[in-house]
């Protein structure tokens, strides 16, 4: 039976960021290190396939510190945690090694300066998200003021129009992103922007050959999980972008050949936290079914790399 022809354009750069790789990293060696279990506080990034993985080597996934005996050591997550995480480790005297993505500490960083300068934070995120859960909380109540769509900002109430500063969630659109700090700006002049942008170089670079690809291609698959704000991102990219059919799948079982009948060209791309294999694995069901030609579509290259914390790399 002849197979029907079908380009998968293969999105570039896509899949692991450098903050992924460094957490993921930072549970492998903790267990190399000390032994399973290592106890980790939220999924140490959002992918089940990996998180799944690591749990077979002998890490245990918690949602909080009380959930952790204080004999055993525990790593935050890369989306970063509130002050009162490690606070909290520390009087209990736990062992403890912090995965936040380095990128997202500079945005911790930021607050802080900004805090200690007397402004007021606007933070552009997502209510409920981990990371922004773990920004809004480097700082007292009521310091950080979050919006979610340019329509929030009507609504802000700050202490002082006068006095404030704004940072942004490291996975969010570029391009909706930039509709909020507009409005912010347009209703607060003064307001202070990041000194380097707060969307990660990962992010931006993710969307960036999303937009190239989409307007190519009859329909787009996100390889990431429901819970990636990153991926999620994506898919809504390549809908804006020129592609109706924009969806997200965690991996090859999750497509629906159905709404895939009659197509010539398939958009592939992975959320930060999605593997590679992953990536292969939705491939290779494609050459099942169709006779494949696959085309690159590359608009930046990435060489970033983050070291590991120190305790890790230092002999037990």
């Amino acid at each position: 039976m002849t197979r029907p022809p079908l380009t998968l354009y293969l999105a570039a750069p896509r899949g692991f960021c450098a903050g992924v790789d460094r957490a993921i990293k930072i549970v492998e060696m903790a267990l190399e290190k000390w032994g399973a279990p290592v106890y980790v506080r939220h999924e140490i990034v959002h992918n089940r396939f990996v998180v799944d993985g690591l749990r077979e080597k002998g890490a245990v996934f918690v949602e909080e510190l009380d959930e952790c005996p204080d004999d055993r050591p525990v790593i935050f997550s890369a989306h970063g945690v509130p002050k009162a995480v490690p606070d909290e480790a520390a009087r209990r005297e736990m062992l403890y090694v912090d995965a936040t993505c380095p990128l997202v500490s500079k945005v911790h960083i930021e607050a802080e300066r900004h805090h200690s300068n007397g402004l007021q934070m606007v933070m552009i995120g997502h209510a409920g998200h981990p990371e922004t859960e773990g920004t809004m909380g480097q700082l007292p109540p009521g310091e950080v003021l979050l919006v979610e769509t340019a329509k929030d900002v009507a609504t802000l109430a700050p202490r002082d129009p006068e006095r404030l500063a704004y940072i942004t969630q490291t996975t969010l659109s570029v391009d909706d992103t930039a509709g909020i700090v507009a409005a912010l700006q347009a209703r607060f002049p003064g307001i202070v922007g990041p000194h380097k942008e707060d969307i990660c170089y990962a992010t931006t670079n993710r969307q960036e050959a999303v937009k190239a690809m989409a307007p190519r291609a009859d329909a787009m698959l996100v390889i990431g999980a429901p819970n990636s704000s990153n991926s999620q991102r994506l898919v809504e990219v390549g809908r804006t972008a020129g592609c109706a059919y924009s969806q997200l799948v965690q991996r090859a079982t999750d497509i629906d050949w159905r709404a895939l009948e009659g197509i010539s060209s398939v958009g592939i791309t992975a959320g930060a936290s999605a593997p590679e294999v992953l990536v292969n694995e939705v491939i290779d069901a494609f050459r099942a079914k169709f006779d494949v030609t696959v085309e690159l579509v590359e608009t930046a290259q990435e060489n970033v790399e983050f070291k590991v914390p120190r305790v890790l790399r230092e002999p037990a």
